[in-house]
């Protein structure tokens, strides 16, 4: 295969000028191209008055590959393709009697389940919410009716946090390996759209999220894995540093040397049962703010000029960040295109704000998260969890702020910027359910994180026009941008750096920010697992080798 990039088109360009495209760029005929496939496509906005092109990456198979190579040697731009399939790293023995547990079945449990079960593992989820209908149901009630179950929400359940969100599925993470393309395929086959594998910053939005990752569910369920709703993990079961199985909320224990902790970042519970039973946890940044909401024909028109609205290139995004006089440094986080900002706390008393948008991106207003960077040793020294205790303390202003009824403080831009509370608002509606009430946000974050704030509107005002609009609505407080908590492991084995047989995992480990890294992080984890039950089976003597492996 040939590889083919930086190959610009027309936006509306019809289907077949890609092909021809080709064919002139490497000087063949139209028998000579055998096969076509898009690898990437994307478009450069950032010039505003310039024209705006596709620009393509494109795989090819081509009769005398070699001679067409020899001819583009010295273009970069013509290189063989690389090879980005996925290869599964172990088999599971047939008979093999144990299982792996896998705590979590948000984007990184799902993924770590998949594989695993693919491999023949077999693995057991453990997942203390519920399944996605149910699930979806019970957010719905705290968004419509202000009634929260804590253990079924915009955090916890099947989909993890990613489910209500945008369903944005890229990432900066360095991947050698292609995991992320596998990933990609397998949300394809479970019902995407075809274009998340080629399209720059593709995503599926909360709706079509929920059918896939059900019907992942199923796949999983039919390889012999097994799938256990509101079944909380309460506790480890250790054995002189080796993992030997959980215990559940219900009092029952199961057993396995081979546990992955796929936590969320909202799992303040099992953070503290975790290092209550000694497992290494320290302390990593993390961010917090508000977000915005603009109507999102601005920002359409601030990034695309005179192509706001064309069809082809949808709702408009952006990526912001300002370093303030203070040393902090603030950025738009999660940016969600034609969304609406949801209520996303899984406790009582709290308050806390996420973006969501479905697939069609077609809601009044643009919003993301405008957070401001923060450090365990400036701002909240202490031991491991003390970020969780921040995230609490803030989020429980929130809500007193917000009326101590899951409405959420809020204020109009010009005003935050001004120092003076909110009365009424302006253009801008809010999209916040249950609802919000106006006033004064500076009580509810630390000082510095408000003057940093603060100075980055009309920062931000010179990068995009009308982003420090005084009738914009900011709606408090996004605190849980990322997991405050690493459970360190080690580098090689993927395990715990002091816990034999614990794999933390994806977000809530510190390892991930995204669906798409998440579902990486849990390829990793599988294969890491595979290969040291396999290494278990063949290093244990005989009579506990003939335990292991059953034999049929």
């Amino acid at each position: 295969m040939i590889r083919v990039t930086e190959l610009a088109l027309p936006l509306d360009h019809p289907e077949e000028a890609l092909r021809a495209a080709i064919l002139q760029r490497l000087q063949l005929r139209d028998a000579d191209l055998l096969q076509l496939t898009v690898f990437k496509r994307s478009y450069d906005a950032r010039k505003k008055n310039s024209e705006i092109k596709f620009v393509y990456i494109v795989d090819l198979a081509v009769q005398d590959e070699a001679s067409v190579l020899d001819r583009f040697a010295d273009d970069v731009h013509v290189r063989p393709a690389p090879d980005t399939a996925y290869y599964p790293v172990a088999q599971a023995p047939a008979g093999l009697s144990d299982r792996p547990l896998i705590v979590g079945l948000g984007p990184c449990g799902l993924f770590a389940a998949l594989l695993l079960a693919q491999m023949g593992f077999r693995p057991i989820v453990l997942e203390r919410g519920k399944d996605v209908r149910r699930r979806t149901k019970d957010t719905w009630a705290l968004w419509r009716k202000k009634e929260l179950s804590p253990e079924s929400n915009v955090q916890f359940g099947e989909g993890g946090a990613g489910l209500f969100s945008d369903g944005k599925l890229y990432s900066q993470i360095k991947d050698p390996k292609f995991y992320g393309r596998k990933v990609m395929a397998e949300f394809v086959k479970a019902g995407a759209p075809d274009e998340i594998l080629y399209v720059s910053k593709p995503h599926i939005g909360t709706f079509r999220l929920t059918g896939v990752v059900s019907r992942m569910r199923e796949e999983i369920i039919n390889l012999g894995g097994e799938i256990r709703f509101e079944h909380k993990v309460t506790d480890l079961l250790l054995e002189e540093g080796q993992v030997r199985g959980v215990t559940l909320a219900n009092g029952e224990q199961l057993m396995s040397r081979h546990v992955v902790m796929a936590l969320g970042h909202s799992a303040r519970d099992t953070f503290r049962m975790l290092q209550h039973r000694g497992v290494f946890l320290e302390a990593k940044p993390f961010a917090i703010g508000f977000r915005v909401e603009h109507p999102q024909g601005l920002i359409d028109k601030a990034r695309l000029g005179k192509y706001a609205g064309h069809p082809a290139l949808g709702a408009a995004d952006y990526k912001l960040v300002h370093h303030a006089k203070n040393g902090r440094a603030v950025y738009s986080f999660c940016m969600c295109p034609g969304g609406t900002v949801v209520a996303a706390t899984s406790e009582p008393g709290r308050v806390v704000t996420n973006g969501m948008s479905q697939y069609s991106r077609n809601e009044r207003n643009a919003n993301s998260g405008i957070v401001v960077s923060i450090q365990p040793e400036q701002d909240f020294p202490g031991d491991a969890l003390a970020g969780v205790e921040l995230q609490e303390q803030l989020e429980a202003r929130a809500y007193e702020l917000g009326g101590s009824d899951y409405c959420a403080p809020a204020q109009l831009v010009g005003d935050f910027v001004a120092g003076r509370p909110s009365a009424k608002l302006g253009e801008v509606e809010p999209s916040y359910k249950p609802g919000i009430l106006l006033g004064d946000l500076a009580p509810s974050l630390p000082a510095y994180a408000i003057e940093a704030i603060r100075e980055a509107f009309p920062a931000f005002g010179r990068q995009i026009r009308g982003f420090d609009r005084p009738d914009a609505l900011l709606t408090g407080v996004e605190t849980r941008t990322s997991s405050p908590v690493r459970i360190t492991r080690d580098r090689d084995s993927l395990q715990s750096l002091n816990t034999r047989g614990l794999y933390p995992a994806g977000e809530g480990a510190g390892y991930a920010g995204g669906i798409l890294s998440a579902g990486v992080d849990g390829i990793k984890i599988a294969e890491a697992v595979a290969k040291a039950m396999l290494a278990d089976v063949e290093t244990a003597p005989a009579h506990v080798k003939e335990a292991q492996v059953q034999k049929s």
